[in-house]
């Protein structure tokens, strides 16, 4: 355990498990319709600039051939760039389960969430056939809710979650034995 994890540790906590996420391209269920959206989007947004660039006959002015940039932009992020961030950003978690707490570090130990384990909120338990999944520490986020990043990118959702851990019913297991 390196020294970063040991500094946000409090008197008297134990470590009982430390965990990372998978590292590699997660697709979700949610997948079937943001990948044929992206497309649609990041295709539709392609074809307009090159048209608009490529027509010099068109006549049309810098802020018009400006305008679409930002949305071929957003387009090249919904359709690869999410994927890159997202397995960007799990390799640098760590998640620790405690005597005391649920810890979910960044990188270098630094706090990204922490949560008093008798006091979770509702638990929520995906498992896979290889034995992998999710364990969410709160409901899963509505389609229409306001700040709901994490439909788009599973490492900007809003309820803590350990994603895509190896042997996640035992972690869970473990949680639901501590918070008692």
């Amino acid at each position: 355990m390196s020294n970063g994890i040991m500094r946000q540790l409090l008197l008297g906590e134990q470590v009982l498990w430390e965990g990372k996420p998978s590292t590699g391209l997660i697709l979700r269920p949610v997948e079937a319709f943001l990948i044929p959206f992206s497309l649609l989007w990041g295709g539709f947004a392609l074809f307009w600039n090159i048209t608009v660039w490529a027509d010099d006959a068109s006549g049309a002015d810098l802020p018009f051939k400006l305008f679409g940039l930002p949305f071929l932009a957003a387009g090249l992020y919904i359709t690869i760039g999410r994927f890159w961030v997202d397995m960007h950003l799990r390799k640098r978690l760590v998640y620790l389960v405690t005597n005391r707490r649920i810890l979910i570090l960044r990188e270098h130990g630094s706090v990204s969430k922490s949560i008093d384990i008798k006091r979770l909120p509702t638990l929520e338990f995906d498992e896979r056939s290889d034995g992998s999944g999710t364990i969410r520490f709160g409901p899963s986020g509505s389609w229409f809710d306001r700040n709901n990043f994490g439909l788009w990118q599973p490492t900007f959702d809003q309820t803590p979650q350990f994603i895509r851990i190896a042997n996640a019913r035992q972690v869970y297991e473990l949680i639901q034995r501590e918070a008692g």
